[in-house]
């Protein structure tokens, strides 16, 4: 079988990472609590908003993670899937929206003549 790219998240991976930096570790944990507790949006929203982020981080952890997490809190499999959707759709719209900043080069060449917006470390 297959090695996994990544290890296994483990409760003495935990430890070890807490007892390197304890206060750091206390630190995160807390804000963690506070930012998925309960408040102008619902924890299943927050889960699921997790999910999406989740997938454009591509952190194969916090997919895992906030999908147990966002089912727990009553996400069912099609909210799940249309969240990491929404994540594939914003990921996608970046590369598209950004093609601004090529099309904006390809005119100034255009416009310039041949290397006009090329950089001089690249001409």
């Amino acid at each position: 079988m297959a090695e996994d790219v990544y290890p296994a998240a483990t409760p003495q991976l935990a430890a070890h990472r807490k007892q390197l930096a304890p206060e750091i570790n206390e630190a995160f944990e807390n804000f963690s609590r506070a930012v998925f507790a309960e408040g102008a949006l619902p924890e299943k929203t927050k889960q699921l908003i997790a999910v999406a982020v989740a997938h454009v981080t591509q952190c194969p952890y916090c997919i895992k993670g906030h999908t147990r997490l966002a089912r727990r809190k009553g996400a069912r499999p099609e909210e799940i899937m249309e969240a990491i959707w929404v994540a594939a759709e914003m990921r996608a719209g970046g590369a598209y929206a950004h093609s601004t900043l090529a099309l904006h080069a390809l005119s100034a060449l255009h416009a310039g003549g041949e290397g006009a917006a090329e950089p001089a470390a690249h001409r």
